[in-house]
């Protein structure tokens, strides 16, 4: 099979033939990343789709709120996600490395970190302004596609967390994938999260929350958001590389890391969804002053 896949590779699309740099503006003394802006972008588009979301009537946060929600979200991501890579990817570094910890620029950010420590930011935010924290985080969890969608796509400008070699026609050389002997075409496999988790994830939640009454029921959108990106994450990682230095664990059970990290998500995701009738209540038409 491996044989094949290198004979077909030079057929396949070249990486750097794309004309694609992880770095977006040089001015020489100053960088900016695409990594940078996906998560600028992410944040700035999820914000402006929460206001047309907090607009529609029995809104669990008024416009003052929201505003407030971008800082608190925006420091549980970043440093969730650091933490979370550290913790569930590359513990080494704790010991080993301390200070690489805080290189943030250097790259290393875990989703499901950033997940859980968006969790907490929504929960001080809830708790500082006596609001429901589940409702708020139902909303928060319609705007998640976005930031998914872009940081998958600048995983793949950026070259990095490619799938496993393949023949299929749309397989792509990547660069620096093996220390010898010459690249196999591999898996967009960056390309298929965005599609997945970005993509069809806004998709579904947009149905949710507009064609139903998904949102008057506190962990429902929650429950889907959790349940689709676990399912859609699992389903991915048997077409993504395993991180090298975490090879030994899918050897050993057959799975990655990251369907690991999943299979609490899906759980969970499948408890609220099908508890979520059972907290339904009556609620005010807008909570705080006027988003309009």
């Amino acid at each position: 099979m491996l044989t094949t896949i290198l004979a077909v590779a030079g057929d396949h699309i070249q990486f750097k033939d794309l004309g694609l740099d992880p770095v977006a503006l040089d001015l020489g003394f100053f960088q900016i990343k695409w990594y940078s802006l996906a998560y600028i972008a992410g944040i700035l588009i999820g914000w402006w789709y929460m206001l047309k979301l907090l607009a529609q009537p029995g809104a669990p946060m008024a416009r003052r709120h929201a505003d407030d929600l971008v800082f608190y979200a925006t420091l549980g991501i970043i440093l969730g996600g650091r933490l979370g890579y550290v913790l569930f990817y590359a513990p080494k570094m704790i010991i080993e490395t301390p200070l690489q910890i805080i290189r943030l620029w250097d790259g290393g950010m875990s989703f499901h970190g950033g997940g859980i420590g968006l969790a907490l930011s929504i929960f001080l935010l809830a708790r500082a302004h006596k609001l429901d924290w589940l409702r708020i985080f139902d909303y928060v969890m319609c705007v998640v596609p976005f930031g998914l969608f872009f940081g998958r796509v600048a995983n793949f400008v950026n070259g990095e967390l490619w799938g496993r070699p393949t023949d299929v026609a749309w397989g792509i050389v990547f660069r620096n994938t093996v220390a010898f002997g010459p690249e196999p075409a591999r898996h967009p496999s960056q390309l298929y999260e965005a599609g997945l988790e970005g993509v069809l994830l806004f998709a579904v939640m947009a149905f949710f929350f507009w064609r139903t009454d998904a949102r008057y029921q506190p962990g429902k959108l929650a429950g889907i958001l959790l349940l689709g990106y676990g399912l859609c994450r699992f389903f991915v990682e048997f077409f993504r590389e395993p991180d090298a230095q975490l090879v030994w664990l899918v050897d050993m059970t057959g799975l990655h890391m990251g369907q690991w990290l999943c299979i609490p998500m899906i759980v969970a995701g499948a408890y609220l969804i099908a508890t979520a009738k059972g907290r339904r209540h009556r609620v005010e038409p807008i909570v705080g002053e006027s988003v309009a």
